[in-house]
């Protein structure tokens, strides 16, 4: 514990300085955590007392010990928070994704078959077309086989025998 005289006794800048094993910034900002201010000897120059030194020192060991130990756990949580988040949005892009493509290819199973189905009629439509071109040029063929004789007769000649 400390005595009413340690109490009275006054540090320089440089001894708390060596005493926090810390800069002139870190000593200010550790002041204004602890709105410790500094108090002025008649000469001006600055002094600290030995209880806002032992202040001082805890609120520099509480700021360490919460950075390593606090700060771990804040990183932790904002990495298990994210890992949530990703998840929660891959799903849910992964769910809408799914349902809109569902939604549009709904009917697509339909419109193959009869893709299909219309595809085979126009090939048995462009076979039949093929079928009756044949048959249209064999019968002009024939037609054309019969010259104009006397008194509307008529002779039939030789057709040609070209096969398509």
């Amino acid at each position: 514990m400390i005595s009413e005289g340690m109490l009275d006794k006054v540090l320089s800048p440089q001894d708390l300085r060596k005493i926090l094993n810390a800069d002139n910034m870190e000593i200010v900002r550790l002041c204004r955590k602890t709105s410790i201010v500094p108090k002025k000897d008649e000469n001006g120059k600055t002094y600290f007392s030995m209880e806002e030194a032992r202040i001082l020192k805890q609120a520099k060991e509480s700021k360490s010990l919460m950075t390593k130990s606090s700060s771990q756990v804040v990183v932790n949580t904002l990495l298990s928070s994210l890992q949530k988040m990703e998840d929660t949005m891959t799903n849910s892009i992964t769910e809408s994704l799914t349902k809109v493509l569902d939604e549009r290819l709904e009917g697509m199973d339909e419109v193959v078959v009869e893709l299909i189905r219309c595809k085979t009629e126009n090939e048995n439509l462009k076979n039949k077309v093929n079928e009756l071109n044949k048959e249209n040029y064999r019968l002009k063929n024939t037609l054309n086989s019969y010259k104009p004789f006397a008194f509307g007769l008529y002779v039939k000649k030789q057709e040609d025998d070209i096969l398509l």
